[in-house]
Order: C-alpha cells, then structure tokens, then sequence
C-alpha cells in the first residue's frame, strides 16, 4: 500500500501561538464525543482504550480521523463485540519484525487499533510520541503534548496550542513528552525518509474477509510468511 504524505516535515526556530476559532472547538468537542462513545463500549467490556493523535493533542483538522489503540493483545471478538458495528476490517505490519495490528474501522473516520501479539516498548512509545489520553481524561477535555507529522511539538495552551520544533531538539522533546529519546531519534530519520522519497508504504496490509476472524487470517499469514512467523514467534504470539 502506498499512502502520499499530507504534510511534510517543518523546522521551526521559533515558538508558534496557533489560536483555535469557534469552529475549530466545536470540531474538537464533537469527534472527542463520538470518541468516548466507542472508548466507553471498550472499557464497559473489560478493555483500555486511548485516543491518540490530533485528538488527544486538540490540533484537529477537517480530516482528523478518531484513532484509538488498545496496547496489549485482546481476543478480537471481544472488540467487535463491544463495538458492535463495524465496515471494514484489516491487519497492517510495518516492516517483518515489527508489530501485526488489526485495524478495525467502525465507521469511515474511526478506527480502533490492537496488537495480534505484544508490542515492543518503543511501540508502544510510538502512540506516547504522538500524545494519548484515557477515557477519563477524554471526558475531562484534558489536551496533552505530542508531536505531529510535520515533526512540531504540539502544546496545548487555554486559546490553542503552541508549536516548536523537533528536529535537532530531539533529546528535549522526548524528556517533555516522557518517552526515550530512541522513539524520537526513530520517528524523526522515518518522516524525514518520508519525505524525501514523497510516499510511504507498509510490509503487510491484508483485509480481513467476512466469516474470518483476525486471528484465523494471521494464521494463515504466518503459515506462508516465515520472516512474520519469526517475529510472531519471538514475540510470543
């Protein structure tokens, strides 16, 4: 799968104040609404789900989607039945020794995110980098810090949020948000390679057919994929 990058890596030397107008508010509030419906089906069956990204941050755009990751293996028919509802399923790896992650979209902007086996810490660093809140702190209008794909540090701030930048700031940025500086030396070589080559693609991205669940299709991608029954393998998947 090739996705093109809607924004491109920015150096900043200087702090941006970026002030949200009445609508921009009312986005917020409104996906953050829908949001915590999902995250409250999860948490009423036993789950702990974040949101994370522009939402958690409150930078959205008229194309901010509603993500949301639970970080541990869950059996998958136990999500789709919390949720109920669902238009699309599909399982996506990064490279062959990263993750394998079912995406399960509920709707065409929302979709929820969970590991088929443990994640590494710097995958789960990853959703941190990024800013991620729990449902209570979704309902309290908490905004955390995290960066985005331009490589800014997002900081919320009562009118909007402030912007600095990442790139050669990469020790500091990951001491404020509270992830390692591997995290942050890794997001920021990966967009930038982004960038430069103007497409980004993924080593797996397979749909999950109706009558199939995401395990039995993992199995079967295992049992001709070697390099992901290794990693599946070392992972204790």
């Amino acid at each position: 799968m090739i996705v093109v990058m809607a924004k491109r890596p920015e150096i900043l030397h200087e702090q941006r104040h970026v002030r949200y107008d009445e609508k921009h508010w009312e986005r917020l509030w409104h996906l953050r609404t829908r949001a915590a419906k999902v995250m409250s089906f999860l948490v009423n069956n036993g789950m702990h789900p974040f949101v994370y990204g522009s939402l958690a941050r409150g930078d959205v755009s008229e194309s901010s989607d509603i993500d949301i990751v639970i970080p541990y293996p869950v059996p998958s028919y136990r999500v789709e039945l919390a949720v109920g509802r669902w238009v699309h399923r599909e399982l996506v790896q990064a490279t062959p020794s990263s993750v394998l992650k079912a995406h399960l979209h509920v709707d065409a902007d929302t979709v929820v995110t969970f590991p088929l086996f443990k994640m590494m810490s710097r995958e789960e660093e990853f959703y941190r980098w990024g800013g991620m809140i729990n449902l209570s702190q979704l309902r309290s209008r908490t905004r955390v810090p995290g960066v985005d794909k331009r490589l800014l540090l997002i900081i919320p701030v009562a009118d909007g949020h402030l912007e600095e930048g990442v790139i050669g700031r990469e020790h500091e940025v990951a001491r404020r948000i509270g992830v390692s500086v591997d995290i942050a030396m890794e997001r920021v070589r990966v967009l930038l390679r982004r960038s430069d080559i103007g497409r980004t693609g993924v080593y797996l991205d397979c749909v999950v057919p109706e009558g199939k669940t995401f395990e039995e299709v993992a199995k079967d991608l295992c049992d001709s994929d070697p390099a992901l029954r290794r990693t599946m393998t070392r992972r204790g998947g």
